[in-house]
């Protein structure tokens, strides 16, 4: 599927450029992409919040890259390959590809690489493995990401067991992205979801909580929650919570008196 989003407002932005181009001025080496919320945002004619750019750039490489073009970056997460560029305090992170070495269901070591398919690959759902480059042009390695951006189907890349497996915070993440971009829940990754529930008690606390949280800010969370409810995924996470008339009160409240959705008030609600 040829496709660009050439005209986005953000990626034409000077500074959006100009990191791009710096970045693209390493011969021997791929250009970035952007990749992530920013071109799935886009795609769905969404607001875009951050921008995300991956490179095949070792992390000390790009700081020195983007130094060298008078740009200030800082170290956010150098060990998994991730520096953050500042342009007149909007921030830019960069991350190198990699794949996953060795994943317990909380934290991943990974390894860099130049292969684009291999950091695709070790994404969670298509619709976030779609990268763009400079110009707008898209790139789909799963094949699928742009028709499920599109469509708002959020579905695991390869078996959604194995994505799990590799960390079980994406169990919340499959719930969150549904409440916000999906169109129907798929069936597939609701049973992995469903099957591997329990892996959540390997989860921190604050982890879940932010997840949950996220979840609870979309304008209608109502479907992936009576979904994690009737999964027993709730139960897990939040096993005094019990989705009721309470909470749809509270939204028609919302709708009514033209209040932005509060993530605390709906969790006072759903454990009420």
């Amino acid at each position: 599927m040829t496709v660009s989003i050439a005209t986005a407002d953000w990626l034409r932005k000077p500074a959006t450029q100009k990191i791009m181009a710096l970045l693209s001025s390493v011969d021997g080496i791929d250009p970035p992409r952007f990749v992530g919320g920013c071109v799935r945002n886009t795609l769905m004619q969404r607001t875009v919040d951050d921008i995300d750019i991956a490179t095949p750039m070792r992390p000390e490489a790009v700081m020195n890259c983007l130094q060298a073009g008078g740009i200030k970056t800082l170290p956010t997460g150098i060990e998994h390959g991730t520096v953050t560029a500042i342009i007149a305090h909007e921030p830019f992170e960069i991350t190198t590809l990699r794949r996953d070495v060795e994943t317990d269901g909380r934290r991943a070591v990974v390894a860099f690489t130049q292969d684009w398919q291999e950091d695709a690959q070790r994404r969670d759902f298509r619709l976030n493995a779609i990268y763009a480059d400079q110009h707008g042009t898209l790139y789909d390695p799963t094949g699928k990401g742009i028709s499920d951006a599109l469509a708002g189907q959020v579905i695991f890349i390869g078996a959604g067991e194995d994505r799990l497996r590799e960390d079980y915070l994406r169990i919340l993440r499959f719930f969150r992205f549904n409440a916000w971009y999906g169109q129907a829940i798929d069936p597939a990754g609701l049973a992995a979801c469903r099957a591997l529930k329990d892996g959540l008690r390997k989860i921190a606390r604050e982890r879940i909580g932010k997840e949950l949280k996220k979840m609870l800010s979309a304008p209608k969370p109502f479907i992936s929650l009576e979904a994690m409810a009737q999964t027993g995924v709730l139960n897990v996470i939040l096993p005094e919570a019990r989705p009721s008339d309470m909470l749809h009160n509270l939204h028609l409240n919302e709708i009514l008196t033209r209040q932005a959705p509060d993530p605390m008030r709906r969790l006072m609600a759903l454990i009420a």
